[in-house]
């Protein structure tokens, strides 16, 4: 099954140098929100439309940053900030721990009426559940807010789905499983048959192996169930990510396993996805972080361009177009009050990250 791709519109083009950092975290108690000017941007991640127009973006430099007009207002301190999610103007969950490198905090916060707090401990969740059995490894990286109550969290680092309710205990939904992928992507990048990178040289001599679904991202779609995006992991590959569909009240799902049907893929044929976002009218925009894989941008510092795709809604696989390519290093998308699509772009280049309006 492949994403149909149809006639592109709009681009942009850039090739960049990707530096890193690390940040501190904030710590565990509830603390006043920030309210000051954020100044330029750092590390973005996720994004969000707040019911008064205004945008709140995740930067883990400094935590969220609440964007109206051409002013910036760091209105949550939390550095390490993963993503966002806005219940109301002055009402939002956030994450960290998946945005920054090496920060060893996993934590769902609240901030509402000026207030942080605690909502449920990310990590001690992985520690001692470890839904899919591998290497302990928090790292969420994408929240929803549900309308129900509660949210729902995509951890990149244990691959898997969480459902936290509104007095923070945890359960899991689903885990996405490895999958045999392709070796040439990575192939190409570090030169193969020689391999100017020593550590990869060993790659040269395989066609495929095994890649962990890295859980991204996730949405909920018009039909009240689960989409999650993942980004394989190493070998990097091109053309290997999935778009998974979990049905609604699904739980401890094992995604991809004999028998189980909870959970379909519903669009393939992605590279590096970092990012889910339903419209008012049922399209999916889907935001790859380059096209020649995440490791073009963390390896190599020599990003090639990602994209943002309009995946229709009606029928699976998802038929898509692209609607905006070459952007430099996005990691994500939201849709305005007035239906506007804004993107993050270098952000992974603090002083040049930007949130823009796409054509």
């Amino acid at each position: 099954m492949s994403r149909v791709i149809r006639r592109p519109r709009g681009t942009r083009t850039a090739l960049v140098a990707v530096g890193t950092a690390a940040i501190l975290l904030a710590g565990p108690a509830a603390t006043a929100a920030a309210k000051a000017d954020a100044g330029e941007l750092g590390f973005l991640f996720g994004l969000s439309s707040a019911p008064d127009g205004s945008l709140l973006v995740a930067d883990a430099t400094q935590g969220i940053v609440r964007i109206k007009g051409d002013s910036r207002t760091l209105v949550a301190s939390l550095p390490g900030a993963a993503d966002v999610d806005a219940v109301g103007a002055a009402d939002f969950y956030a994450i960290t721990g998946g945005g920054a490198p090496d920060t060893g905090e996993a934590t769902l916060y609240r901030v509402s009426n000026g207030q942080t707090k605690v909502v449920a401990d990310l990590g001690a969740f992985e520690e001692t559940v470890n839904p899919d059995g591998l290497e302990i490894n928090p790292n969420p990286f994408d929240v929803e807010v549900l309308n129900g109550g509660g949210v729902l969290v995509a951890d990149a680092g244990g691959n898997d789905i969480l459902y936290v309710d509104n007095k923070g205990r945890i359960d899991w939904v689903a885990t996405l499983p490895e999958a045999i992928v392709s070796t040439a992507n990575a192939q190409a990048l570090v030169g193969c048959p020689e391999a100017f990178i020593p550590d990869f040289q060993f790659l040269c001599g395989i066609p495929a192996m095994p890649a962990q679904a890295v859980a991204t991202s996730i949405a909920i779609g018009p039909d009240g169930a689960v989409y999650a995006g993942e980004l394989k992991g190493f070998p990097a590959p091109a053309g290997e990510s999935r778009i998974w569909r979990i049905e609604p009240g699904t739980l401890h799902a094992h995604c991809g396993t004999e028998g189980e049907t909870r959970c379909t893929v519903v669009g393939d044929g992605f590279t590096s996805i970092m990012d889910l976002q339903f419209g008012p009218d049922g399209t999916l925009y889907v935001t790859e972080l380059d096209e020649a894989s995440w490791a073009a941008v963390e390896i190599l510092q020599a990003p090639t361009g990602g994209t943002v795709n309009a995946c229709e809604w009606g029928a699976f696989p998802f038929a898509c177009e692209e609607v905006a390519t070459d952007l430099p290093i996005p990691t994500a998308t939201t849709i305005g009050r007035d239906g506007t699509l804004y993107a993050t772009i270098w952000s992974l280049m603090p002083g040049l990250a930007d949130v823009v309006a796409l054509p």
